[in-house]
């Protein structure tokens, strides 16, 4: 999904986080762990890139969730977002132009 929240939006630097999500779980870090920058609590928190500063994956839902951002990923993904979220709260200055579904809030 793309997500247009201002916390989205001011992690990013942009007016939206395309983002993928997976399991907590299913995803872990097998290298360079000591390189991230932690900034929230461990059920809620971002990970950034030490070196850089992007933003590399978001800890959501109390812990159960892994909003991975697309950008950071080297590999071209698979999938693609399918819809806008939090556009109620979106960035006044971006118009959103192609036809995915648009949701005020978390559908």
């Amino acid at each position: 999904m793309n997500c247009h929240c201002s916390k989205c939006r001011r992690t990013t630097g942009s007016a939206f986080k395309p983002f993928a999500g997976i399991e907590r779980d299913k995803l872990s870090v097998t290298k360079g762990e000591g390189n991230l920058l932690i900034f929230g609590d461990g059920d809620n928190h971002d990970a950034h890139c030490k070196a850089c500063c992007s933003l590399l994956y978001s800890v959501v839902n109390d812990g159960a969730l892994i909003h991975v951002a697309m950008g950071t990923l080297v590999d071209e993904p698979t999938i693609r977002p399918t819809a806008h979220i939090f556009v109620g709260s979106k960035a006044p200055w971006y118009t959103i132009t192609d036809n995915l579904p648009q949701h005020e809030e978390l559908p």
